[in-house]
C-alpha cells in the first residue's frame, strides 16, 4: 500500500498556471532522464531544471518515483491516442492495410522519441507489474472491440485472448527491437515481419503471403 501510495501524485493542477508548472517539471524529468538516468534523476535536480522551487515540485510530487509514473503515463496516453486514431481511420479499410496501420502506429509510439522511450522502459519495472498490466488491458480492449466489428472470418475464437495475444506480440518485438537495435536494424523489415505474424495468425491459409512486401499487398488489394 505504502509503494503504491507514493507513486501518485499529491494532486492534480487545475489552474493553467499550476499546470504550466507540472508540464516544465514533467519535461525537464524527461531530459534528465534521457540524458543521464534514472539514478541520477532527483527532485532537486528536477526543480532546478525545469525553473521551480523544489516546494513546488513537491506540491505536486512526493518523490522521483512519481515523476516518473507520471511521465510513464503522459507516454502512453499519447500511444493510446494514436492508435486510438489509427483504428478509427482503419475501421472500414481491408484487414491486411489496417493490421500495416495498426502495427506502424505502434512501431511509431515507440520510435518517435526512441531515447526517452528507451530510458521509460528500462525502468519500468519500478511501477510494477499489476500497474502495467493494468494499462496494457486498456489497448487489449480496444483491439477487442476493432476485432469484433470487422466482416472478416479470423480463426482465433476467444478475441479477449486474442488481443491479449497480439498486443504482446506487437509490444515485445516492437521494446525489443527498440531496446537492441543498431543503426543496421530496419524497421520497415520488422513491420513486414510482424504483420505476417499477424495475419497468418488471424486469417490461417485464407491468407496468401505474396512474394513482394506486404506494402505491396495492401496496394494490391485497394487497387
Amino acid at each position: 500500500m505504502e509503494s503504491e501510495i507514493k507513486l501518485k501524485p499529491r494532486k492534480k493542477p487545475r489552474q493553467k498556471r499550476s499546470k504550466e508548472t507540472v508540464s516544465a517539471i514533467l519535461e525537464a524529468t524527461a531530459h534528465i532522464l534521457q540524458e543521464e538516468g534514472y539514478d541520477k534523476t532527483s527532485t532537486n535536480r528536477v526543480a532546478k531544471r525545469a525553473g521551480v522551487s523544489i516546494g513546488s515540485l513537491y506540491q505536486y510530487f512526493p518523490n522521483k518515483e512519481a515523476l516518473f509514473t507520471a511521465l510513464f503515463e503522459q507516454h502512453h496516453v499519447e500511444m493510446l491516442a494514436l492508435l486510438q486514431e489509427t483504428m478509427v481511420e482503419m475501421r472500414d479499410a481491408p484487414l491486411p492495410e489496417a493490421v500495416r496501420a495498426y502495427v506502424h502506429a505502434m512501431i511509431e509510439a515507440h520510435t518517435h522519441n526512441p531515447k526517452l522511450h528507451r530510458a521509460l522502459m528500462e525502468q519500468v519495472m519500478h511501477l510494477g507489474i499489476d500497474y502495467i498490466q493494468k494499462l496494457n488491458a486498456t489497448v487489449c480492449l480496444m483491439v477487442e472491440a476493432y476485432l469484433e466489428s470487422r466482416p472478416e472470418p479470423i480463426l482465433p475464437k476467444n478475441l479477449k485472448m486474442a488481443s491479449f495475444v497480439l498486443v504482446s506480440a506487437v509490444e515485445s518485438v516492437a521494446h525489443t527491437g527498440l531496446l537492441y537495435s543498431d543503426e543496421s536494424f530496419a524497421m520497415e523489415e520488422l513491420l513486414d515481419e510482424l504483420c505476417d505474424l499477424i495475419l497468418r495468425y488471424l486469417l490461417g491459409e485464407q491468407y496468401e503471403c505474396p512474394p513482394g512486401s506486404h506494402k505491396e499487398l495492401v496496394e494490391g488489394k485497394a487497387s
